[in-house]
């Protein structure tokens, strides 16, 4: 019986540790969502033109041009669809560009939405 007691008083431990750290998280994403948002919207578009740039006018591969992000961007992750000749620049679940190349343009971004 006393393992039952010991076992249920841990569980509890950690469901209050997890609702705490939840808290804390939520407050954080109230009082710097927005800035975070608009850090990654500014990341992702220049990482799209950036890495479309890379990859179909220079003509590298994208591992390759992944190498071209500046500090910061580390969690930008770039995916390209050769046959649209474009680039997504994302940030799970925050923000998300994409870079179409255009012949006579170069790669422009897709038009942002108001």
């Amino acid at each position: 019986m006393a393992t039952a007691k010991t076992s249920s008083g841990k569980t509890r431990i950690w469901l209050w540790l997890a609702l705490i750290a939840l808290a804390i998280g939520g407050a954080a994403w109230v009082f710097y969502g927005e800035g975070v948002r608009r850090t990654a919207a500014a990341g992702t578009a220049y990482g799209a033109h950036v890495a479309c740039s890379c990859r179909f006018i220079e003509g590298r591969s994208m591992s390759d041009c992944a190498k071209d992000k500046l500090e910061g961007m580390e969690f930008v992750r770039f995916s390209a669809d050769e046959e649209a000749k474009s680039v997504t620049a994302s940030v799970p679940l925050v923000a998300s560009d994409t870079a179409f190349y255009r012949e006579g343009y170069g790669c422009v971004l897709q038009p942002w939405e108001g």
